[in-house]
């Protein structure tokens, strides 16, 4: 599957919906979390959660700046002759 394809945009749209179905589900969970347990425990979940989401985007915008540059986007450098 190449970069930028519609197959590979068919994959990361699902990729997103299911991510946003599970970070709603987790957000739908904390109150819950809190109100059996202490505060604190659905304050660290909260921050779990927003770590994993920055860690997501910053492989997906990795996984896409490599996916430019392998295209013949990108940056250029001069050939040795």
């Amino acid at each position: 599957m190449g970069c930028f394809s519609l197959a590979w945009l068919e994959q990361m749209l699902i990729w997103l919906v299911i991510a946003s179905a599970i970070v709603a589900c987790i957000r739908l969970l904390i109150p819950w979390v809190t109100s059996v347990t202490f505060p604190i425990v659905g304050q660290v979940l909260e921050i779990v959660l927003w770590a994993v989401i920055a860690i997501i985007a910053i492989y997906i915008i990795f996984a896409l700046i490599s996916c430019l540059i392998g295209m013949g986007g990108g940056f250029h450098l001069p050939l040795p002759r």
